[in-house]
């Protein structure tokens, strides 16, 4: 049966938020899933083998975490860089080989070579934001449930063509918004969602600012990286600068996080980068999930002299540095919280947590990743499904959109398009360098 998501199943998670995804397991309680049951794996003692696709140092931390879980082993990693590749091998070896557990492990350049082995389950995608899409949708297509790191895709096209290579597929895919299975940020949207603030007016949310034009210098390209493929469906205008794919330090970990996230046209800059953990916590905890703001304003035309969304339920939200860093601060008639990473504030004590996270390794988060494991057993929804991914990255790119043509925006969250604006609809996607297609 396809399942195609509905204007019905996109209202119904809109309605349901964190009432079905509010714990890191819920969604697998509710009353059924939303697509048919896989029949590959169905027993709770079996295997699940994991592919890495992206061997960076996202995919390190991500490693770090799967491979203490029992039931995976990690059997294949793909990269188009070799120093990544040799890397990535080495850890998972020497894990396995420390605690004796017999394991067999391949790498490959070409991530399709990797998808197709029918012995791989699920893949890990951790590539630069541009080929999220294509890579997660011919894994939907090679029937493997799929974990990707967020931003879900790079524009807002491809995430409408992942949710139905999801759903058309049965696949699960899990979002890697890790904040969604730590305790402060789970008890902040219960606050909001349960109504202890009484009704929200204003929420703050600090992300930094959007992406800037290409600026670093062109350099060669080191034999063991093929940039063609890096590159992907990007331009060719985008040359090679050795900070968009660094280099290892001493220690042998990435010397910079990739600085493709901060230029237009290969990333979203900050907007997508930590709004797609902040901004995705505001449209949780007031319900939005698997919807989205009407309306958004360029600072130039904001009450708030800062990037605001507006929502049809009259709720703003203001992308402000409010004096937390990265964080989100909830306004409602009965007081005020904030949450960030290890860090829980409140206007009174009735709103403070019992306990609050304080990981050094934010993205070792192994309760997010065993939520992904349980639901591929049970083929229910994981914490973070799809179409909460494409909500949250939907709101992201909105604002970018809104930033460079400098002008409010009227959005429909349900059919997904501007309204009456031919011009800001055009920026919904991008044309691909040949030959590459989501087709």
């Amino acid at each position: 049966m396809k399942n195609n998501i509905s204007r019905r199943n996109f209202l119904r998670l809109s309605a349901l938020g964190t009432s079905a995804l509010i714990l890191p397991s819920a969604a697998n309680a509710l009353e059924a899933p939303l697509f048919a049951p896989a029949s590959k794996k169905g027993s709770a003692n079996d295997k699940i083998n994991l592919g890495f696709i992206g061997l960076g140092q996202q995919a390190i931390n991500l490693m770090n975490g799967f491979i203490t879980i029992p039931d995976v082993r990690i059997v294949a990693g793909a990269d188009i860089y070799d120093i990544k590749r040799d890397r990535f091998e080495q850890r998972v070896n020497k894990y396995y080989a420390d605690n004796k557990i017999k394991n067999k492990y391949t790498t490959y350049i070409r991530y399709e070579e990797l998808l197709a082995r029918p012995d791989i389950d699920a893949v890990v995608i951790a590539t630069p934001d541009h080929q999220h899409a294509l890579m997660a949708i011919a894994a939907c297509r090679a029937k493997k449930d799929i974990y990707l790191e967020k931003p879900l895709t790079f524009t807002i096209y491809e995430g409408q063509q992942l949710v139905k290579a999801v759903r058309e597929n049965n696949i699960i895919l899990q979002v890697g918004s890790m904040q969604r299975s730590s305790a402060e940020f789970i008890h902040a949207a219960n606050v909001v969602r349960e109504g202890r603030l009484g009704k929200v007016s204003l929420i703050k949310a600090y992300v930094g600012d959007g992406p800037k034009p290409y600026t670093l210098p062109k350099q060669e390209v080191p034999a063991g990286l093929d940039w063609d493929l890096w590159l992907g469906p990007l331009s060719e205008k985008f040359y090679y600068n050795h900070e968009l794919n660094p280099l290892l330090d001493e220690k042998g970990r990435d010397e910079c996080w990739g600085a493709w996230r901060w230029y237009q046209g290969m990333g979203g800059g900050f907007t997508t980068d930590w709004g797609a953990h902040m901004f995705d916590q505001a449209q949780w905890s007031i319900g939005k999930d698997g919807s989205g703001p009407t309306e958004i304003l360029p600072p130039s035309c904001s009450p708030y002299d800062c990037l605001t969304y507006r929502y049809d339920n009259g709720i703003e939200l203001a992308q402000m540095n409010f004096g937390h860093g990265q964080a989100v601060k909830v306004y409602g008639e009965n007081g005020w919280i904030i949450v960030g990473r290890g860090k829980f504030l409140a206007s009174s004590e009735e709103f403070m947590p019992n306990k609050v996270d304080e990981q050094k390794v934010y993205e070792t988060n192994v309760p997010h990743y065993q939520s992904f494991i349980d639901s591929i057993k049970s083929r229910r929804d994981p914490s973070v499904p799809v179409e909460v991914g494409h909500s949250s990255c939907t709101m992201c790119t909105l604002g970018n959109i809104a930033y460079e043509l400098d002008r409010p925006l009227q959005w429909n969250p349900i059919v997904q398009k501007f309204m009456n604006d031919v011009e800001a609809n055009s920026k919904l996607h991008y044309e691909y360098r040949k030959p590459y297609s989501l087709d």
